[in-house]
């Protein structure tokens, strides 16, 4: 029975949780530094906006410099670093054993932070900005829309569960 509420606990989920997205965003930013020029061109064609539909009253918002577009990428793999570094402390502090009250919530607002990172670079930098300033839904060929959703629910989905109300037995 002990195994069970053990296994069976919110504090189980946060960090199975916690653990598959920290791999994640890690495996993530470890391709893109890894295989640098593969996801460079992706970001070089969605700020180019050279496969959407080309309407003369958008393509004004099109990034060709290449410096900008190498410091863009540049900024996107730092905060996946980051996310990931966040993700894994985060990780690290739920799984103390005997954790006390101020560890919990240290190991909460560190989940919290993390997810929060993921939240803002899948939904406002994918999907807001890349997606609809860039106007990503528009090419067949380079968009990123539906893996950027899938973390952005995934990231939400976290901080959620991160900020029900623990139980005495879960905390």
């Amino acid at each position: 029975m002990r195994l069970l509420a053990t296994l069976g606990s919110l504090r189980a989920v946060i960090v199975a949780l916690l653990g598959i997205t920290a791999a994640q965003i890690g495996l993530v930013a470890f391709s893109n530094i890894t295989d640098f020029g593969t996801n460079a061109e992706f970001v070089r064609h969605v700020l180019a906006m050279d496969t959407t539909f080309r309407t003369g009253t958008s393509m004004w918002r099109a990034i060709t410099d290449p410096a900008l577009v190498q410091a863009a990428y540049l900024a996107i793999i730092a905060w996946e670093v980051l996310t990931a570094l966040v993700l894994l402390a985060a990780l690290v502090a739920w799984l103390r054993p005997g954790l006390s009250e101020r560890g919990a919530e240290t190991a909460r607002r560190l989940a919290s932070l993390g997810w929060l990172l993921e939240v803002l670079l899948f939904g406002g930098g994918f999907i807001a900005i890349g997606g609809e300033w860039f106007m990503m839904w528009e090419s067949e060929d380079w968009n990123g829309l539906q893996p950027a959703l899938q973390n952005l629910i995934i990231a939400a989905f976290g901080l959620v569960l991160v900020h029900l109300p623990a139980r005495r037995d879960n905390a």
